[in-house]
């Protein structure tokens, strides 16, 4: 996934420029950085350089829009739609690097810094987008596009900027464009607050226990973490679990100790709406009536309607109708495999029937029944270093001939990020690439790509990418050995990481992963294929501590029982999903007074209200829809799932993992950015449009 903060920046802040004078030359994005590939001096950005950054790069951005919208001289694509994509570098550096780090590397004063820019920056996207004079230089152009003589890329992005401007109100009279400056102003402010307080819930949420008996099942090195963490939190003698992003916590897998499995659970799912500061009712009601009103305004039945005429699906029947053919299977399937748990239960003389939280415990017995393996005998084979460099790189190697070299010499923002060079396979080098794998407590949960420096041709500017993850940093001299979704999770990322580093455009509009929300996922989860692809897996699934190769007959194990739990993964998914377009398909008039209570009766009205199978988010923490770029396209991992689903059968029709298959993808897509149609580009790399089989036997839905 995407930094969320960072999509919205894409959509009225895309611009790219000059430095400029007024900035003291001490700060360290007065002028692009003379590091390789600009890559950003950490060790020179303290605080205080960000808000007269932020400051003079609006001035600056201003002043050259200006100049392009008044300039005498007739428009022409040169000095109007290039001028402006030239345009806003100073802006551009810092609010790439300080949204990136508000999002890794927090503090107070950063977001003290966020809530006053949201509105500020808002605001100065919306003189930019609803400037008269520029819009009518743009629709002149725009007019007459066919006879401007200009290439596919050059014609592509005059349509995106005329379209840009359009669904930013630039057509609207002059007192509704003030009203919509106002509903933008409100919803940045919100969203930045929506977003801080679930990170703030989420470090207060942590679930605290007395006594060491109640982790039982949990290793003696967790232990030992969760009695430090009561201890930093002045609760001595205690232990702490704090909670990550999602509804699901991976504690809930080995703890035998059903009160505390229950406790965790509940701690997790009540974040943002059991009352104190961090409690998001009510914004999430601000939210949804301020985006329905601001459709309404543009000319749009609701958000949704309006987010999904830009995307790929188009409309709410096309992305209505996608959840709805897969609700009524994935809850199949999902109470069967909660009639398998209830067995295993019933076994152990349990007394009880199955519930949320003792979904992941049990199921981890069905799993050993049937496959004669658990989750816990994989770990030891997947140690971080080995499936980054000898999985996750091994692959690029293996399929596009990438080679990587670490680095120790450029700065860092924090002791634990990594940094390697990337070289293409002529010896070139094509990018750097910047790892974040552990969590902290300043960082916001889940796991996302970022650039640093995007590739753009006509500013001569080449990749700098980071991916993000949140895995929980062991003990010092322990090893990190992660779990099977965290090896899929750093694969999925890398996926994005290449979308970026493998950006052939001349244009910043259209750079590397600049591309349809519910299309950006599709390149990401094909990478997910070479995760459990035998050459590979057997590169980097070695024991930490003997080097053995994990055995063939557990890899088995692993590929046969690839479908298992799919009923419960596809429904905790499809539930979120529902909700996001539940929420905000909504006309300014319907919403809602009681958040729980809507959500409760969109589950039971779409089917998927199954109590042991809890949304993957629930809405009052649900960062990607109310704070971030996924609001209305949360399906989109779906939507491009069948993509991908069809790409990987391509790849096996084809050969599999060879540079031929490769070079072909990369070409045909990955290398295009967002410079033509998202599904002609799918057409010209698959020859046809994709087909649905593929995902349903994926997912194990098609019986």
């Amino acid at each position: 996934m995407k930094h969320p903060k960072l999509l919205i920046l894409a959509a009225s802040l895309a611009f790219a420029g000059m430095a400029h004078a007024a900035l003291p030359a001490a700060n360290p994005f007065a002028k692009p950085s003379t590091l390789p590939f600009q890559y950003p001096a950490f060790d020179k950005i303290h605080d205080a350089d960000y808000a007269p950054a932020f400051d003079e790069g609006m001035k600056e951005q201003a002043a050259e829009i200006v100049r392009i919208a008044n300039n005498k001289a007739a428009p022409t694509f040169d000095n109007t739609i290039v001028a402006m994509e030239r345009s806003g570098r100073l802006l551009n550096r810092v609010s790439t690097v300080f949204f990136n780090l508000t999002g890794t590397n927090t503090n107070d004063t950063m977001q003290a810094l966020d809530r006053a820019l949201a509105p500020r920056l808002s605001a100065h996207g919306d003189a930019i987008r609803l400037n008269a004079k520029l819009f009518q230089r743009i629709r002149t152009l725009h007019d007459k596009r066919d006879k401007l003589g200009l290439d596919s890329e050059s014609n592509y992005l005059l349509e995106r900027y005329y379209k840009d401007f359009v669904r930013a109100g630039a057509q609207l009279s002059a007192a509704d464009k003030e009203k919509l400056k106002a509903f933008n102003a409100k919803l940045a402010e919100l969203q930045t607050t929506f977003a801080q307080n679930v990170l703030k819930e989420a470090n207060a949420s942590a679930l605290v226990v007395d006594t060491k008996e109640e982790l039982d099942g949990m290793a003696a090195t967790q232990i030992a973490k969760a009695a430090a963490e009561a201890k930093a939190r002045g609760l001595d003698g205690k232990y702490a679990i704090p909670v990550v992003n999602t509804t699901t916590q991976a504690p809930l897998a080995v703890l035998t100790n059903r009160a505390t499995r229950e406790r965790l659970l509940a701690a997790s799912m009540a974040r943002g709406s059991h009352g104190g500061e961090f409690d998001n009712r009510e914004l999430v009601l601000q939210l949804a009536k301020l985006r329905a009103e601001r459709a309404a305004l543009l000319g749009y039945p609701s958000h949704a309607a309006y987010m999904l005429e830009d995307q790929t699906a188009h409309d709410t029947g096309a992305v209505n109708k996608l959840l709805a053919e897969f609700a009524q299977p994935a809850v199949r399937n999902a109470r069967r495999e909660a009639a398998d748990i209830q067995k295993v239960i019933d076994a152990d003389k349990g007394g009880f029937q199955l519930a949320a939280h003792d979904w992941a415990f049990y199921a981890d017995k069905v799993r050993k029944e049937r496959y004669a393996f658990d989750q816990s005998q994989l770990k030891p084979y997947f140690e971080l270093n080995n499936v980054i460099e000898n999985g996750v790189f091994f692959a690029a190697n293996k399929v596009y001939g990438l080679t990587f070299k670490e680095r120790k010499d450029l700065p860092v923002y924090n002791p634990d990020v990594r940094v390697w060079d990337v070289f293409d396979a002529d010896g070139k080098q094509l990018a750097i690439f910047i790892g974040d794998y552990y969590a902290r407590g300043n960082k916001r949960g889940g796991a996302w790509m970022n650039a640093y420096v995007t590739q753009s041709g006509l500013l001569g500017t080449h990749p700098v990418i980071a991916n993000h993850l949140n895995i929980p940093k062991p003990a010092d001299g322990e090893p990190t050995l992660l779990t099977y979704d965290e090896v899929r999770t750093s694969f999925h990322e890398f996926g994005h990481a290449l979308h970026g580093m493998f950006s052939k455009v001349k244009y910043p509009r259209f750079s590397g992963t600049k591309v349809p929300r519910d299309f950006v996922e599709f390149p990401s989860q094909v990478n997910e294929m070479w995760l459990s692809w035998p050459e590979v897996l057997n590169n980097y699934a070695k024991h930490f501590q003997t080097g053995a190769p994990m055995p063939k007959e557990l890899l088995d194990k692993v590929i046969a029982s690839s479908k298992f739990n799919e009923g419960f993964r596809t429904t905790e998914y499809l539930a979120a999903s529902i909700l996001d377009q539940k929420w905000h398909q909504l006309g300014a008039t319907q919403i809602p007074t009681d958040v729980l209570a809507f959500e409760a009766q969109s589950l039971k009205d779409a089917g998927v209200d199954f109590a042991p199978v809890p949304p993957r988010y629930r809405t009052t923490y649900f960062s990607h829809v109310f704070s971030g770029g996924y609001s209305s396209g949360y399906y989109g991992y779906l939507w491009a799932e069948k993509l991908d689903a069809d790409t990987v059968e391509w790849f096996k029709e084809n050969g599999g993992l060879t540079r031929k298959n490769g070079d072909w993808f990369r070409q045909k897509l990955l290398s295009k950015g967002g410079t033509m149609d998202a599904m002609q580009m799918f057409r010209d790399f698959r020859g046809r449009d994709a087909k649905i089989e593929p995902l349903l036997e994926r997912r194990g839905l098609n019986d």
